[in-house]
């Protein structure tokens, strides 16, 4: 049975007010991505971080974040979800508290460290509450990822907004420090709104833990350093190659182990792949479009850093009412895949607009708003059948797994695209020496717009070929029983 087609016996009571407060969780724990993104100047110049060790504000976050999203879906599967729900918040909420306390670099790196593997618990279990709650209704359901994933993109959005106001009326340690009279609100109110869940039985793959974790922070060090360090630099060549090693170490054990910490048998779910795959394309398009607009409405178009977080209210809007009120329905009429593939397509068509309509001397309303709300409606139709996707093969006592899965896929697609993009940009712009700085600047935004819009395009393509109608998945799953 798969977690979609899941019933309960009867619906919960409590189900819309929890659903508020496991939104609420997924806000946070993406705002924690780029609520930062506007203070890093007045964090470098309060701890003393040199140009190139302020990436390590957002880095050392995201990096266990998408390191540590497995062994957080399997603890949660093994030890119950909203225990797991409750463990991320009470981590995340002390590791706020240190950050926004943090008296030297170190200590501010640990914290985000630390952020990101209270996340890492947050994440897949509240994923997996939510799909519990509502699997006994479709429409319902429907909804209920409606208002999920308008949280998500919301959360991205709304941090540099939020960070801009908070950095500039209060003070950079406010974009930590939010988020603990937050974390205390939610420990207070998850006993008494979310169910008690199952324990499930197992033990805790710990070695393919450990490899996995270090598998994918290594490849993503090695990505986000190659900026700094050269793509041919020995660190960075032997970083890679060191990560890879691990990842072939990790699959080598999970193939021989009892009980491992992803059964790669898994995998023959319908659409579990092909979910994944374009989670990891989606976050590969729609992330580096945020950070370059932002860095382009901020340093080219000289918006402040209040003013560039207005800018993007309008896409934020338009995410929230579109997944929750349209894409429901679009999905019950169209099916994931036709979603999932229009919204690709869109998003690439919105980053190959911004890669040719972005000059020094652009406008709001002619050269961002039309181009950003039609990436914004790419998201809106994409992100949620591509998570549903990702997750609706999957078995009940397997729903955090493959919640954690997703999450992965989708953050470091997003960190690995972003490294990639960032260096594409800064090379692009080092071959323009010698010209306005701005004009040097933009050119390197525009060809990131560029391979960021191909990326989303090779997405539509591979959902395409791969994502799978509910015949067919159903075909491929009496195939493998």
């Amino acid at each position: 049975m798969s977690i979609q087609t899941q019933s309960l016996s009867q619906a919960d009571p409590r189900r819309w007010m929890a659903l508020a407060l496991l939104c609420l969780a997924n806000f946070m724990v993406i705002m924690d991505t780029s609520i930062i993104g506007v203070a890093l100047p007045a964090i470098k110049e309060a701890l003393g971080y040199s140009q190139e060790s302020l990436q390590w504000v957002f880095n050392a976050y995201v990096i266990f974040f998408g390191g540590l999203l497995l062994l957080g879906g399997k603890l949660s599967d093994l030890f119950g979800h909203k225990r797991m729900f409750m463990w991320g918040f009470l981590i995340l909420t002390l590791a706020s508290l240190l950050t926004g306390l943090a008296w030297n670099e170190n200590v501010l790196n640990i914290g985000r460290a630390l952020q990101g593997f209270g996340s890492a618990l947050i994440a897949p279990s509240a994923l997996t509450i939510v799909m519990t709650l509502f699997s006994g209704n479709p429409k319902e359901l429907g909804k209920a990822m409606g208002f999920w994933g308008a949280s998500a993109a919301a959360g991205g959005s709304a941090g540099v907004f939020l960070g801009g106001v908070i950095t500039q009326w209060l003070s950079w340690e406010w974009t930590f420090l939010i988020n603990v009279p937050v974390g205390i609100l939610a420990l207070l109110l998850s006993p008494g709104l979310l169910p008690k869940g199952k324990r499930g039985k197992g033990s805790i793959d710990i070695f393919g833990s450990l490899f996995v974790t270090a598998a994918l922070v290594l490849v993503v060090y090695g990505i986000v350093t190659a900026e700094h360090n050269g793509w041919r630099a020995p660190t960075t060549v032997w970083t890679l190659i060191s990560g890879a090693a691990l990842f072939i170490l990790f699959l080598i054990i999970q193939a021989v182990k009892k009980e491992p910490l992803i059964p790669l048998k898994i995998f023959k779910a319908p659409n579990l792949a092909a979910g994944n795959i374009a989670l990891i394309m989606l976050s590969g398009g729609w992330i580096p479009l945020w950070y370059f607009l932002n860095l382009y409405m901020q340093q080219v178009l000289k918006f402040s850093a209040f003013t560039g977080g207005v800018a993007l209210l309008p896409m934020t809007i338009l995410i929230a009412i579109f997944m929750i009120v349209v894409t429901g329905k679009l999905i019950a009429k169209f099916g994931m895949k036709a979603n999932i593939v229009i919204g690709l397509s869109a998003l690439g068509a919105s980053l190959i607009l911004f890669s040719n309509i972005t000059p020094v001397d652009g406008s709001f309303l002619v050269n961002v708003l039309p181009a950003s709300l039609l990436g914004a409606l790419g998201m809106s139709l994409a992100y949620i059948p591509s998570m549903m996707t990702a997750m609706s093969g999957a078995k009940p006592e397997e729903a955090g797994l493959a919640s954690g899965l997703a999450n992965t896929s989708y953050q470091i697609g997003s960190a690995i695209s972003l490294a990639i993009m960032v260096t594409i940009a800064a090379t692009t712009t080092a071959t323009h020496t010698g010209e306005n700085p701005a004009v040097a600047l933009n050119a390197g935004f525009q060809a990131a717009f560029l391979w960021s819009g191909i990326v989303a395009f090779a997405g539509a393509l591979l959902a395409l070929l791969f994502v799978r109608s509910p015949k067919q998945a159903d075909t491929t799953m009496s195939n493998t029983m």
